[in-house]
């Protein structure tokens, strides 16, 4: 019975990279895509550049029947993994070889040969990407046993812009997550254990929260929660918030009356002052930083 499953169950795709394996990676799946619960298993081999490694990916395809596609850039290790592949009756398939040899005729300029070259150059927008990604996936408190993967965490009352600015922030490349502090309900532990200079309390007056509240509720026509905007009510979850932020000593910023870019900025200058993170930060869409400080504007 075993071997039966054995014999129909879909052999592995693996795909061998001197990179991190993402331009393999988007061809194989953009092609499985096309066939519907397929259960093929795809694995990724990245930074193939010895013959050692090479030949162990070979010899695992071969014991397993699987097939080999690769997008090496050097064409030593291209034509390597081809000898290997041929020398153990194991099949092929060359993602970049008869481009990059049209190309070495056709342009006639010597290739770098670099593996993961176009990650490296383009690393700020897959940084931006990343990080929006973290963010949306720690929004409103989701995942806490995770805090401790980010670099910046936001805490604050419901409506005290929590969301909108950890977007923002992540548009520049950091990771955020925010934790609503709802009065009653203690928040996770995990936001005691992470290093409080990242945690950020959002501070806002109760006439400002309000008038937030009041116009969230109308946008939803919906004005039957009047605990929501309770002066009083409001006033003691400030006063809750506050007790939090001064438990965790964290970094307590205004938020009342302030654009987006305002509070982000003060965030952003407060992180750079605390912490080395040995190299370029992005501080804007077009904009870098060296590790100096200075700006340079990115043409």
């Amino acid at each position: 019975m075993n071997e039966e499953n054995n014999s129909t169950k879909p052999k592995p795709i693996y795909i061998v990279s001197g990179g991190r394996g993402l331009a393999g990676n988007n061809m194989v799946q953009s092609l499985l895509i096309q066939y519907p619960n397929n259960n093929v298993p795809v694995i990724i081999v990245p930074n193939a550049l010895d013959e050692g490694k090479l030949e162990s990916v070979v010899l695992q395809a071969k014991n397993d029947g699987g097939i080999i596609t690769h997008t090496m850039v050097i064409p030593a290790l291209r034509e390597k993994i081809i000898e290997l592949a041929a020398k153990h009756g194991v099949h092929q398939i060359d993602f970049m070889g008869q481009l990059a040899l049209h190309l070495d005729n056709e342009l006639g300029i010597p290739s770098l040969q670099s593996p993961g070259l176009f990650r490296e150059i383009n690393q700020q927008y897959f940084n931006r990407i990343d990080a929006i990604e973290f963010s949306l996936n720690h929004d409103d408190g989701m995942s806490p046993e995770r805090l401790n993967n980010s670099e910046i965490i936001l805490c604050g009352v419901s409506r005290s812009g929590k969301t909108p600015l950890s977007v923002y922030l992540a548009m520049y490349g950091w990771k955020v997550a925010n934790v609503p502090l709802v009065d009653g309900i203690e928040p996770p532990e995990e936001l005691f254990k992470v290093d409080p200079q990242r945690v950020f309390g959002l501070n806002i007056s109760a006439s400002h929260l309000i008038a937030h509240r009041l116009k969230r509720l109308r946008s939803l026509n919906n004005l039957e929660h009047p605990t929501y905007v309770d002066e009083q009510r409001v006033r003691k979850e400030i006063r809750n918030a506050h007790f939090i932020f001064s438990k965790g000593k964290f970094t307590v910023i205004n938020v009342s009356n302030k654009p987006i870019e305002s509070t982000a900025n003060e965030i952003l200058n407060i992180m750079k002052d605390r912490f080395d993170y040995g190299g370029r930060r992005i501080v804007s869409p077009y904009h870098e930083t060296d590790i100096n400080g200075k700006s340079k504007t990115k043409s």
